[in-house]
């Protein structure tokens, strides 16, 4: 019989921690990455007090419970945690690495990355973000890496401070995060967020910043009505302070990448902003080409294809064009429908 048994006394306990089974967060400079499920539908509060209410949500096949804790429904600033973790992941899959769903990372990293402040007020604000992370329960269909189950899950299964500096303040964390979210990071569902996210202050801002990521992306023009923005965003306020809350956003024009405006039919439309580069500008188009597209794509708007087509010409180095009027249908004619 082996030394090492499980009877009372009988050789050594089980190495329950081994090193192997950590991923050790150490890209400092790791590109902020989102997932795409938590992106899409409202999970986290936007709330500034404990918001112990019970989210019930379904859109489009989608269904999501989530249920909080004595402490309160995990918050929009509390997913700077993940963010940071998914990150990292991300950053390993790319370079090759080993990754598994318990990271080993230091708190201060955690918290200079996030934009956070490192005085000891920011280390127990972290430590009660841990604790709504884990006390968050969720019940989803909602599918990633291909995978689509109705569970209950946390939003992460567990934490442990593993190291204590001499005034009490965590040094090192041990964080597992749930299946549901590391099946996500291996699928690679993810979209890299603007390290600009991490200095905005409200929450709403923060939410509206993933929607138009998640739906604009790079593409030139996103609109969606203020009812469905409303209910994407998760939003607890009456659709008329929202929608003031938007026009505020639109004043103020914080969010990193995109602008947004108003459009009739109370309408929200979203618009990335593309940084200033030197070079030709972008090509004039004859009104009978647009007519012409028109014709291409019965249905489609021709503004909207001219806009795409525009991005793409910069996208691709601004090359010169000869006939720019026969590169425009010419590109409608191949992609400008899809």
């Amino acid at each position: 019989m082996s030394a090492a048994t499980d009877t009372p006394g009988g050789g050594l306990l089980p190495d329950r921690h081994p090193t192997a089974d950590f991923f050790v967060c150490d890209i400092f400079d790791a590109a902020p990455k989102d997932d795409l499920g938590t992106m899409e539908h409202p999970i986290f509060s936007l709330s500034t007090r404990p918001d112990r209410r019970v989210l019930s949500y379904a859109h489009n096949g989608t269904e999501i419970e989530v249920t909080p804790s004595v402490r309160g429904r995990a918050t929009i600033h509390d997913k700077d945690i993940l963010i940071y973790c998914v990150s990292q992941l991300m950053a390993a899959l790319n370079a090759g690495r080993e990754v598994s769903r318990t990271l080993h990372l230091k708190a201060h990293d955690l918290l200079v990355a996030t934009n956070r402040d490192t005085s000891g007020d920011g280390y127990a604000r972290l430590r009660d973000a841990f604790e709504r992370l884990a006390g968050t329960r969720i019940t989803t269909n909602l599918a990633t890496g291909g995978v689509e189950t109705t569970r209950g899950f946390g939003l992460i299964d567990s934490w442990e401070i593993v190291r204590r500096s001499r005034g009490g303040r965590m040094i090192s964390v041990t964080v597992t995060l749930s299946d549901w979210l590391f099946r996500a990071v291996l699928a690679k569902s993810v979209l890299t967020l603007s390290r600009d996210y991490f200095r905005l202050r409200k929450p709403l801002e923060r939410r509206i910043y993933e929607l138009a990521r998640k739906h604009c992306g790079r593409q030139p023009r996103w609109q969606v009505s203020v009812g469905t923005l409303h209910k994407k965003s998760g939003s607890t306020a009456p659709v008329r302070v929202f929608r003031a809350a938007l026009r505020k956003m639109i004043a103020e024009a914080n969010l990193p990448d995109y602008r947004l405006s108003e459009a009739p039919d109370d309408m929200i439309v979203v618009e990335r902003q593309r940084a200033a580069r030197p070079g030709p500008a972008a090509p004039h188009l004859d009104p009978a080409t647009l007519e012409a597209a028109r014709a291409l794509a019965p249905g489609a708007d021709v503004y909207a294809l001219v806009a795409r087509w525009q991005a793409w010409w910069e996208d691709t180095g601004r090359p010169r064009l000869g006939n720019p009027d026969a590169a425009f249908l010419g590109w409608v004619k191949g992609q400008g429908r899809g």
